[in-house]
């Protein structure tokens, strides 16, 4: 009885961790915006500088690794020590998984045998793996597209967060709307504490943040198919910890005399490790969940420290798939490249400021989302193809939506890879990410003869970027003189707040465009 309790302590325990680490994800996730100063003072990018697939698919597609992801190197000794411990104690997406397998019904009855998902599917993962490291090897960038943490965090900031900010917003609008003065003082202190802790003040939304959180919400879905579907045959950050776990020093052992052959364990199983019988046992499949180790009714299951069997942590990986994942990754170098933009580059590619070299900065993005989460206004978005497919969901500027703030510097604090470097506010304050051009055509003063000065008065720079020529013009009434815009390529910055503001509908009449930016020698106005 005892040792029963002993083992319920033991998967509590799990819960507890999954739970706290969760929920520290969350917090630093709702931390990962402005709060009153051009500074985060949380980790919010902790998380992804913990991940290993982060700190070696990087390394080899830039040659260079930001500091801080040598914390990766923490769980790569975690591994080795007790195996897997990262994915069911540690991993917010893992736990995920688990809170939402757990609204799938059980049946009553022992489980099948295995299928051939089941037997095969785990292996996909790992062609997953080679696929991203050979093309990582050639300098193409596609870990955070499928990396648990980045996607996370990407499905998170661009689209699970501003769909509960919406709601939240909306339901208490919703409540002051009802002009019932018991429901708003109750209704008010709880929602401004919601609005200073938890949700943005504003209502965020991006490009493509519907398709990314329902991506993201189908991948929780098919936790209903097989509990744990993404981790058993996708996760290409799980297939790396478990080529590392097999030198684990933390063993399943099955005591055959006490096992009654009930097989609770191969229905209780997380990670399609088959813990029965001891021959089908696959150590580096088993992410520590302890389900096997608390359900089994004769106490059978144990985990014990030791030199482990070269054969309970073998990955039965067939060398033609291995050649062939390869080939896949060697394939993406030549589809992934053909594209105009790496030669010509895109006038509307705009990259916030601190974005190292276009080339190097998609060697470096892994397309997480921080940057568009902390951005104050609203004008980072995930791309689609403007940057290739090797680009995507990388971060563009669209400066109708919102303008890079003159005195912020957060998007260069958070990013975990350093493709956006770190700028103090001066120096910040001089970048260029591209250049605005006045559409005479559309423009007021130009096209229409009406008067107009937004552009000039929220130009942040000093002296201002947009100046004015006065011009007398003719109209029904006579004469009159009006103020022209024109810019100073010298001193404009391209951040976009002059086309965030133009009053022109749709389209506006001043557009920023990257040519011009510092970080290119290329993109220059005149070829």
């Amino acid at each position: 009885m005892a040792a029963k309790k002993k083992i319920s302590k033991l998967k509590k325990s799990r819960i507890i961790s999954q739970t706290v680490f969760l929920s520290i994800f969350i917090f630093l996730l709702t931390k990962t915006e402005y709060h009153g100063r051009d500074l985060i003072a949380y980790p919010v990018k902790v998380f992804l500088e913990l991940d290993p697939l982060i700190l070696l698919s990087t390394f080899l597609s830039s040659h260079t690794v930001a500091v801080g992801l040598y914390l990766g190197l923490i769980f790569v000794a975690i591994t080795v020590l007790i195996g897997r411990g990262f994915c069911g104690w540690f991993c917010p997406l893992g736990a995920l998984h688990d809170l939402v397998g757990s609204l799938k019904k059980q049946k009553k009855k022992k489980p099948k045998e295995e299928t051939r998902l089941d037997k095969y599917g785990v292996k996909a993962k790992y062609y997953i793996l080679v696929g991203i490291l050979i093309a990582a090897v050639f300098q193409i960038h596609l870990v955070g597209i499928l990396d648990p943490i980045a996607l996370t965090i990407r499905s998170f900031s661009v689209g699970i967060s501003p769909a509960f900010n919406y709601l939240v917003h909306g339901f208490f609008d919703l409540l002051y709307r009802t002009d019932i003065g018991a429901v708003a003082a109750v209704s008010e202190p709880v929602y401004e504490f919601l609005r200073n802790n938890v949700v943005s003040f504003g209502r965020p939304s991006f490009q493509q943040g519907s398709f990314i959180g329902l991506l993201f919400i189908g991948i929780l879905a098919l936790n209903f198919v097989r509990k744990r579907f993404w981790c058993r045959y996708l996760c290409p950050t799980g297939a790396l910890l478990a080529l590392i776990s097999r030198f684990s020093l933390l063993n399943h052992k099955l005591e055959s005399e006490e096992c009654n052959d009930c097989k609770l364990c191969l229905a209780t199983c997380a990670g399609g490790a088959r813990p029965y019988p001891e021959d089908d046992w696959r150590g580096s499949e088993c992410v520590l969940c302890m389900n096997c180790h608390s359900i089994c009714p004769t106490q059978a299951i144990s985990f014990k420290f030791g030199k482990p069997e070269p054969s309970a942590r073998r990955t039965d990986l067939k060398r033609r798939y291995v050649l062939k994942a390869g080939g896949v990754g060697l394939a993406s170098l030549a589809m992934f490249r053909l594209n105009p933009v790496r030669e010509t580059g895109d006038a509307l590619l705009v990259r916030p400021p601190g974005s190292v070299e276009e080339q190097e900065f998609l060697r470096r993005c892994i397309k997480c989302g921080e940057c568009m989460k902390v951005c104050i206004t609203n004008g980072l978005h995930p791309t689609f193809l403007q940057a290739g497919f090797e680009g995507i969901w990388s971060p563009i500027l669209i400066s109708r939506i919102g303008y890079c703030e003159f005195n912020c510097t957060l998007c260069g604090q958070v990013c975990p890879t350093d493709a956006i470097e770190h700028l103090a506010t001066e120096e910040k304050q001089k970048r260029k990410i591209g250049l605005a051009f006045i559409d005479q055509n559309r423009c007021l003063p130009y096209a229409f003869k009406i008067s107009c000065i937004v552009c000039e008065e929220h130009c942040p720079t000093s002296p201002k970027a947009i100046l004015f020529e006065p011009e007398t013009v003719i109209t029904d009434e006579g004469e009159k003189e009006l103020k022209m815009p024109v810019i100073d390529p010298e001193v404009c910055i391209g951040c976009g707040i002059c086309e965030y503001y133009c009053p022109v509908g749709e389209e506006a009449a001043i557009r920023v465009s990257s040519v011009g930016e510092d970080r290119s020698e290329k993109n220059r106005i005149l070829l």
